[in-house]
């Protein structure tokens, strides 16, 4: 008889965290979707999950350490995932401190719940590009020196040397994928690429006029996220934990985002788009683009959906929502 192998996904409401959870349960996991104790859990992402028998959500908080202990007895995990973080890169520059204590600290905190529960469960951290930030080299590898940009690039640099200190310090078997900028129709509004996809399926549907955004010239290496969670998956496959860049090796402006998306539904961007300077970041992180070789040649991984496709797929699936909306109005 086969037992199930157990996984606990904190950040499980999220657009990483939804697709993972459903990664894993096609590979026949048993999954702990960790979430916060709140009034307003956003569970729409992972709604039609909740009756699945091998998916179970508990109750834990990256900033309380023993509600960690008892997510980690509760779930008796074989692997943990770590994709909670205050995520916003702009949110972090009004919320520095909750950034660093939630996105940083946090997973100390999730390390120390493993190390003193089930010190043999594998551990993935999700670290960023955005440590980068005002990058030393093009493209960016596992060896890059980090010059973070943000509140949050600084936080998840904390985040990603204490995930390697807990490895080398206490033999965890701890892995740092190094994601650069990854999409889908999950994103949230608040990110640039969904704010373009949905307000341009909103302007096809005669229903704005307008897209005000900021820094239209910052390029970022664009991969869509149901391809990134095979990556995350693939690491904890390993016999020995190491760090990854996952990443498409190819690189785009925010400008060319905006075209693609325009001209999926036929429209021309330049017709709409409103440059607005509310939208700028205090410090601007102005190229990213991730060389992936590493995984490939260690993990078997390289991105299967390239960039217009990535685009097209948020764009219809806008469109379907919203039209969607309206019939129920």
């Amino acid at each position: 008889m086969n037992v199930k192998k157990r996984a606990l996904v904190t950040g499980v409401t999220g657009q990483d965290g939804s697709y993972l959870a459903e990664f894993l349960l096609e590979k026949g996991y048993q999954v702990f979707g960790m979430i916060r104790r709140s009034s307003t859990n956003y569970l729409d992402r992972i709604h039609h999950l909740e009756n699945h028998p091998d998916f179970e959500i508990i109750h834990g908080d990256l900033t309380d350490l023993s509600s960690l202990i008892d997510c980690v007895k509760e779930a008796d995990p074989d692997e943990v995932y770590n994709l909670a973080a205050m995520s916003f890169v702009k949110l972090s520059f009004t919320e520095p401190a909750l950034t660093a204590d939630v996105t940083g600290v946090g997973i100390t905190r999730l390390l120390e719940a493993v190390r003193k529960e089930k010190p043999t469960a594998k551990v993935y951290q999700a670290s960023s590009s955005e440590m980068f930030g005002k990058v030393r080299e093009t493209p960016q590898t596992e060896l890059t020196p980090f010059h973070p940009r943000s509140p949050y690039g600084a936080a998840k640099c904390y985040a990603h040397y204490i995930s390697v200190n807990y490895r080398e310090s206490y033999g965890l078997f701890v892995c740092c994928g190094i994601l650069f900028n990854h999409e889908s129709p999950r994103r949230g509004l608040e990110f640039v690429t969904k704010k373009i996809t949905h307000t341009v399926a909103r302007i096809k549907l005669g229903l704005d006029k307008e897209l005000r955004l900021g820094n239209m010239d910052a390029k970022r290496d664009w991969g869509y996220a149901e391809d990134y969670v095979e990556a995350m998956w693939l690491m904890l496959q390993q016999e020995e934990p190491s760090d990854y860049v996952i990443a498409t090796g190819q690189t785009h402006s925010v400008q060319e985002f905006v075209e693609a998306a325009f001209g999926s539904v036929g429209l021309d961007w330049k017709d709409y788009v409103v440059i607005d300077e509310k939208f700028m970041r205090p410090a601007e992180v102005d190229l990213l683009v991730g060389d992936y070789s590493e995984a490939k040649k260690e993990l078997g991984w390289e991105p299967k959906v390239r960039f217009e496709e990535l685009v097209e797929i948020m764009v219809k699936s806008d469109l379907e929502e919203i039209e969607k909306e309206i019939k129920r109005y």
